[in-house]
């Protein structure tokens, strides 16, 4: 199994991730669970996937708060034993979450622009003016010197970010990732699995096109062998 590629399981509950997990079988070995699901069931469906299926799990809830909240909540879900966890990218909300995950193996990614935005979104959330890739390139600097061990940006910033001196070692996570002839949905900033990996990602998010198919399992090894080799 190649663990570049991480499945999202945006559907409605824990029964439905469970069946579709199965469904998938061995073609993916790492989940991500998100809020969508967290009324769901989504916590127990992330512990059985990682403790009873031995998947990897990306708990992606984009915490974002005071610090002591912050805090708090991520030491409660690092009890899980889980691999990724998600919070926005404010270099205090940050440092918050390394507090909470100390001790334990959880990574800490923090987002940088979401990839459903463009420069008019930002605009309309009084966001810095400004390039988007400039801007993302700013926020994963400075949630890598406030500690962050990845981030989350678009496969069109990957190449840019894997350039900075503060990357080095740290992961980069990519959603915004449309196969060849998919529908970009929702999602503004994409590009193809290949290009992300070969941009810098370390691994690329997917939902729709996989859980939409009529054959997941098929999907998800159609994704993989676009990946350039290791």
């Amino acid at each position: 199994m190649d663990d570049r590629l991480i499945v999202a399981l945006d559907v409605p509950n824990a029964l439905a991730g469970l069946e579709l997990a199965e469904k998938i079988g061995d073609a993916a070995s790492f989940y991500k669970i998100g809020l969508g699901m967290l009324t769901g069931g989504g916590l127990a469906l992330a512990n059985e996937l990682k403790q009873e299926h031995g998947k990897r799990i990306f708990l992606d809830m984009k915490f974002f708060d005071i610090g002591a909240t912050v805090e708090a909540a991520v030491r409660g879900i690092a009890q899980y034993d889980l691999d990724f966890l998600t919070v926005h990218g404010d270099p205090h909300v940050v440092r918050a979450a390394k507090a909470g995950a100390a001790g334990s193996n959880l990574k800490i990614l923090a987002v940088t622009i979401l990839t459903s935005l463009d420069r008019g979104d930002l605009d309309a959330g009084l966001i810095l003016p400004g390039d988007v890739t400039e801007i993302v390139a700013t926020r994963a600097a400075r949630a890598f010197e406030a500690g962050a061990d990845g981030v989350i940006a678009s496969p069109r910033e990957a190449g840019l970010i894997r350039a900075l001196p503060e990357a080095a070692g740290r992961l980069i996570v990519t959603p915004g990732v449309r196969p060849s002839g998919s529908d970009a949905g929702d999602q503004k900033r994409i590009e193809t699995p290949a290009t992300a990996i070969a941009n810098g990602a370390d691994h690329i998010v997917v939902g729709r096109p996989i859980w939409q198919a009529q054959d997941p399992r098929a999907a998800a090894q159609a994704i993989v062998a676009e990946f350039p080799a290791r």
